[in-house]
């Protein structure tokens, strides 16, 4: 049986992103953001390492290992990023997130962040600035005045994901932000700092269990409110 894309309405923002629309396949896959899902006149269903859940609603925690079916009944689908959403305040919030995806994503964008610490902000930004080439973790360090040992220590504690990996997440979102707002994946794929776009789609596979060929080119990006 062919593989089945996800089609439908986008809102991406830079520590968040909401879907809209009909679940395509997504194997196996694990990543770096909270995924919150909500059943929209059905319960949801996701393979987890431990066995399948169903719920109405239904939060997947950071890095836990999943895998989704493809549906015909739109879905909502939320994803919101540890470093700036604490995992304990999405879990009393998804009872109340609104069921239409224009509502949940402004419902999301106004929760609270989490606060960080000021060194590890600015390692932040020089992070996304260096996106499109090497990413060291020395020059990360330099620039947020630590250590190479307490940069590593301060990603862990606050961020819950190492260096090398959060520098991975963030060349795919700037290259799925590309993909959706029309680049080819060559060229998402060079901007972000990949390799080619064979890399990139092996790290969609990896990160979102999605075919980027497939799917992403489905997506319709809609404008944030």
């Amino acid at each position: 049986m062919s593989e089945v894309g996800w089609q439908g309405d986008i809102w991406l923002a830079r520590d968040h992103a909401v879907f809209y629309g009909c679940v395509g396949d997504a194997r196996s896959h694990a990543h770096y953001a909270h995924q919150l899902m909500v059943g929209l006149g059905q319960p949801v269903t996701v393979a987890l390492d431990t066995g399948r859940q169903q719920a109405s609603r239904l939060l997947i925690p950071s890095w836990q290992r999943h895998a989704l079916q493809p549906s015909q009944m739109p879905q909502l689908v939320l994803f919101a990023e540890p470093l700036a959403f604490d995992q304990d305040t999405l879990v009393a919030w998804l009872p109340h997130c609104p069921d239409d995806p224009a509502g949940a994503q402004r419902a999301l964008q106004q929760l609270p962040r989490r606060p960080l610490d000021p060194r590890l902000q600015q390692a932040l930004v020089e992070l996304d600035q260096g996106l499109d080439g090497k990413v060291p973790s020395a020059r990360l360090a330099t620039a947020a005045s630590l250590s190479l040992s307490q940069l590593a220590r301060l990603f862990s504690d606050q961020l819950g994901v190492s260096v090398r990996r959060l520098v991975l997440w963030r060349r795919l979102h700037l290259a799925t932000a590309l993909v959706l707002q029309g680049y080819s994946l060559t060229d998402a794929a060079h901007h972000a700092g990949f390799a080619d776009s064979a890399h990139l789609s092996r790290t969609v596979r990896s990160l979102l269990g999605i075919r980027a060929d497939l799917s992403l080119t489905q997506l319709r990006v809609m404008a944030l409110q």
